[in-house]
């Protein structure tokens, strides 16, 4: 035995009978227990050249590119949307002066429902938490002065996904920039809608029908768009642990793998246009870890099913710092929370990356405060030498450990799912949110008796300003009614009515692909509400879910 084995043996029986500091509170955010120190003990029997290997070589581990920062810095991106098309469009051009690469759409309520601005559903939430999109003519507002063929866009949305990236398409079409030039993302997540968030239109099976068509268009089309962005952002931010986020998000995108192979496509065709979207929390090291075991389990998982492109294998990821970590009491303090959350996110290795602005616990964000969540990102970037260095602290004893308990932790939840009968039975029988239902009360009544101290909220109180916030005019909705009732008053009723037959013809069977028929329907000036309309008109409102 080595002089230094000899040491940690002697450390390691006396270090459990060394008296506990401060309160005796050492758990990760997840609740799970954090020893004082690690040692080669923790990773024993960690095959490294397997489960680690080198960045940009399976099973990705330490990055999904050979080079990293090094050879290119992550997308830069602030999420923006509020009122109208119009002053959306304002925002976008201000963040793009000041250094941001990517845009990333907000939208409202109504348009996240999948409703018009003019429907009796939508009275008083117009613009409010996003922009209110009903038809190309307002996507083309949005991005007027704004070529499509030069910027990469990401758009948080649905339900309706395939209907606005539908009015997308159709308004590049306009600038005179084919689908082949886009570049960027829609969510189109629905799975985690039933898990987390709620904003679904219809039920998971024929919603799986129409996102398999959007692989299909978007691999004839449209090829450099991601088609899905599985979500663990909204699981997370919903109350889930770190170990939940990433086995239900990962979940998520496998039932999309296996949805697309069942509807005839080759997993190589459709799989590299696959990425995700994780929540970074305020546990720094616990994040990290999640990061790097969700390329491994993807990877591997991908490689079981039969990829054969190295692409398939590649979890490419965009991250937003936690908005459930921000407080509205002493706002400033956000500032600190987001800089950190951002930098694990680097270190864990994201391609794309949203800080959010500290005053979001109150409004939706002033220019300021975007302002600096956009400086957070390039200080890191150019001044902490953090980008220097591919996975820096991988070899760590601690985040190994870290990064192999998770991996353990998704595939005892893989199992659970499979037990009861896969994703569908898993979403109908309310699993899902029964799990994240109770890590989320849990992690309450921690804070709410100070066992988890949250600075200014439960310790170091102080009276705070509440700092300027962003004003949205409630007559911007009366604005937003008009433009869509002008586009019903000046479009061709017969061209809309021919489309909107040929929607439901697709709908309901035969090989129509629904996709190609909603942006005919774009092309047409059809409404996101109408097109909707349809698709509840077929398959009904999804009522299934089993309370909580």
């Amino acid at each position: 035995m080595s002089d230094f084995e000899k040491a940690l043996r002697a450390y390691e029986e006396q270090y459990p009978k060394l008296p506990e500091r401060r309160d005796g509170y050492f758990k990760t955010l997840s609740g799970n227990d954090v020893k004082p120190l690690y040692t080669p003990a923790d990773v024993a029997g960690q095959d490294h050249a397997r489960d680690l290997g080198l960045p940009g070589e399976f099973p990705f581990t330490r990055g999904v590119h050979a080079t990293m920062y090094r050879g290119r810095l992550w997308t830069m991106r602030q999420f923006a949307g509020f009122g109208t098309a119009a002053e959306t469009n304002a925002r976008f051009k201000y963040l793009l002066e000041h250094g941001q690469t990517g845009l990333s759409v907000a939208f409202d309520f109504p348009t996240l429902m999948g409703y018009d601005s003019d429907h009796s559903r939508s009275r008083g939430e117009v613009g409010r938490c996003g922009v209110a999109i009903d038809s190309v003519d307002d996507m083309a507002r949005l991005f007027d002065g704004i070529p499509l063929d030069q910027v990469s866009t990401s758009m948080t949305i649905n339900g309706p996904a395939a209907m606005l990236w539908a009015f997308y398409i159709a308004a590049a079409e306009r600038q005179g920039v084919p689908g082949e030039k886009l570049r960027g993302t829609i969510q189109n997540d629905i799975l985690k809608e039933y898990h987390a968030q709620n904003s679904w239109l219809i039920g998971p099976e024929p919603s799986l029908r129409i996102i398999t068509d959007i692989f299909k268009y978007g691999r004839d089309h449209v090829p450099q768009w991601n088609t899905v962005s599985i979500s663990g952002y909204h699981i997370r931010e919903a109350g889930s642990t770190a170990g939940q986020e990433l086995a239900f998000t990962l979940a998520d995108g496998l039932c999309y793998i296996d949805e697309g192979v069942k509807a005839g496509l080759e997993l190589d065709d459709f799989a590299p246009r696959l990425s995700f979207f994780f929540d970074v929390h305020i546990d720094f090291f616990e994040e990290i870890a999640k990061f790097r075991a969700a390329r491994r389990i993807w990877a591997r998982e991908l490689k079981k099913r039969g990829a054969k492109s190295a692409k398939s294998l590649l979890l490419r990821t965009h991250a937003q710092t936690a908005g459930v970590s921000l407080t509205a009491q002493q706002a400033e303090n956000n500032i600190v929370r987001t800089a950190v959350e951002a930098l694990a996110a680097v270190l864990g290795g994201t391609q794309s990356l949203h800080t959010n602005s500290y005053d979001e616990a109150l409004a939706l964000p002033t220019e300021k405060a975007a302002q600096i969540a956009l400086r957070t990102q390039q200080i890191i970037a150019h001044e902490t030498g953090a980008a220097h260095v591919i996975d820096p602290l991988g070899g760590s004893y601690y985040v190994e450990a870290l990064t192999d308990r998770l991996e353990r932790e998704a595939y005892a939840y893989f199992k659970r799912i499979e037990e009861l009968g896969g994703m569908f039975a898993a979403i109908d029988s309310g699993f899902f949110r029964r799990e994240i239902a109770k890590s989320s009360f849990q992690q309450q009544k921690e804070a709410e008796s100070g066992k988890r101290k949250v600075v200014g909220v439960n310790c170091y109180e102080t009276e705070s300003v509440e700092p300027p916030i962003l004003y949205i005019d409630p007559k911007l909705e009366e604005e937003q009614k008009k433009n869509v009732q002008r586009t019903r008053a000046e479009r061709d009723s017969l061209k809309v009515e021919a489309a909107l037959r040929k929607l439901e013809a697709a709908c309901r069977g035969g090989d129509r692909n629904v996709m190609a028929a909603l942006v005919d329907c774009a092309r047409v000036r059809v409404t996101q509400g109408e097109m909707c309309d349809v698709c509840r008109k077929v398959w009904g409102e999804y009522r299934k879910l089993a309370a909580v």
